[in-house]
């Protein structure tokens, strides 16, 4: 089972970048992606459903950023417009066997397989 994670790269403030993660092995309940800044932890940013499509954002990323799954590629995919500075980040995509609730999405411990992340750095 491997979740890989691509799309990351350098753009100016108010770009957009089409991150990818593939999973390979098996299908997954659950997919959420997450960033880690340089001396900050790790946060949630969004994670969508495999069976109904229903999804969750952080607050920071509402309205920028957009999660969708291509069930025949088995990939899930983060677009992510009007990047900011403070989005540039390493971004991991994870998955989970198990369909979590809404609520629950954005719990990086809930999580059992995590893709070795993708950095993305918005600067002028």
């Amino acid at each position: 089972v491997q979740l890989q994670a691509s799309g990351g790269g350098l753009v100016q403030p108010g770009g957009s970048l089409s991150l990818s993660c593939a999973a390979s092995g098996r299908t997954f309940g659950t997919y959420g992606w997450f960033r880690q800044a340089p001396g900050k932890d790790r946060e949630f940013v969004a994670a969508i459903r495999w069976n109904d499509g229903n999804k969750k954002y952080a607050d920071s990323v509402k309205g920028r950023f957009t999660i969708a799954r291509d069930k025949a590629k088995n990939t899930v995919f983060l677009q992510t417009n009007s990047l900011k500075p403070e989005d540039t980040a390493v971004y991991y995509c994870a998955a989970d066997t198990r369909t979590w609730i809404i609520g629950a999405m954005s719990r990086d411990d809930l999580y059992d397989y995590w893709g070795q992340g993708t950095q993305v750095t918005v600067s002028s």
